[in-house]
């Protein structure tokens, strides 16, 4: 953990709670895990940047603007300091201004956390990749759901680790302990 190293917790949102538009697989245990994270980032007063998906497609009725289901979730709330960047791509740079706060902090490694795992947070760090950044995923920090694809239904488990797999010749993988531990 240095000065060049930022916390990006990606759409831990009420949707993807129990009650929410769009529940996740073990969504709490992941924003626990994200809570541990924030709260050793703020102790040694590392960059915090919260990403909330601000969806306006009313096609899709899950995080839309100005809803309860949008709001970051309270085990993750940001702090009136923190930065929060919204987003309405699963691309946390795509059209947003991060790289912009990422330069102005001369930061070089990102530590992610968040959901879904198979979309947002698996884009955005190939995005962060593509665009210089050391990554590190924290793999017991991110939720994701069941998919189905040609009428067989994938386990939430199965999406989880298949993403995980993908990014891993992209970025480094740890868990919440192993991170905070090294």
């Amino acid at each position: 953990m240095n000065n060049m190293t930022a916390l990006v917790l990606i759409d831990i949102q009420n949707d993807y709670f129990e009650g929410g538009k769009l529940p996740l697989e073990n969504p709490i245990a992941a924003a626990n895990n994200a809570r541990q994270l924030l709260d050793s980032f703020r102790r040694t007063e590392q960059l915090i940047i919260h990403i909330e998906h601000d969806n306006v497609d009313e096609s899709r009725p899950f995080l839309l603007r100005g809803t309860q289901g949008q709001q970051i979730h309270e085990s993750v709330a940001p702090l009136s300091d923190e930065i929060v960047i919204k987003k309405q791509f699963p691309s946390a740079f795509w059209q947003t201004n991060l790289q912009e706060v990422l330069e102005q902090h001369d930061i070089q490694n990102l530590v992610i956390a968040g959901m879904m795992t198979h979309m947002c947070v698996s884009t955005t760090t190939r995005a962060a990749m593509e665009r210089g950044y050391m990554a590190t995923v924290i793999t017991d920090a991110c939720a994701t759901c069941d998919l189905e694809f040609q009428g067989e239904l994938l386990p939430a488990q199965t999406v989880h680790k298949s993403a995980l797999a993908e990014v891993q010749m992209l970025a480094s993988l740890a868990t919440t302990e192993q991170y905070l531990n090294a």
